[in-house]
């Protein structure tokens, strides 16, 4: 096998590889957007107060987890990259995704966050709430802090 013969069939096997790694971040993106559409018509279809923050925050992670592998795709393309000209711009491209994926990263974190003390307010409120009701176990909680533990996936109880 010549040198030539060996190029054109690693750039070939690379060329499929960038493909598929291209194609699983699109089919990653799109189950993404498909479960949080999932998520928001179940909220609707329930009628219950939705806090779209975990919504969001679930959609977050799928795209952060496309951006990988099309950064992964971009990489693979270093590797047969014929000219200078072709690399900077496969480099200008990485870095525009490293840092979508590095703000949006740092977004899920402080979401995530703002949900986790929600929750704590919203279980110091229930038991406050508690103590102050315990002659009337049948109270329910307010509209609030009911949205926040729908939002977190668990049901709400009366005090």
């Amino acid at each position: 096998m010549t040198r030539e013969t060996a190029t054109a069939h690693v750039e070939s096997v690379v060329s499929w590889l960038i493909l598929g790694v291209e194609c699983i971040g699109a089919t990653v993106i799109a189950v993404g957007v498909l479960m949080a559409l999932r998520q928001i018509l179940l909220s609707f279809l329930a009628r219950r107060a939705s806090n779209f923050g975990s919504i969001r925050l679930d959609l977050a992670r799928y795209l952060a987890l496309a951006l990988e592998f099309q950064l992964g795709a971009d990489i693979l393309s270093t590797a047969i990259a014929p000219s200078f000209e072709e690399i900077k711009k496969l480099g200008a491209i990485a870095v525009i995704r490293t840092a979508l994926n590095y703000f949006l990263s740092r977004e899920m974190r402080d979401d995530k966050e703002v949900l986790q003390s929600e929750k704590s307010v919203s279980n110091h409120a229930a038991s406050d709430a508690s103590t102050k009701n315990e002659a009337n176990p049948d109270t329910e909680l307010s509209p609030a802090p009911k949205a926040c533990l729908v939002a977190l996936g668990e049901t709400p109880t009366p005090l």
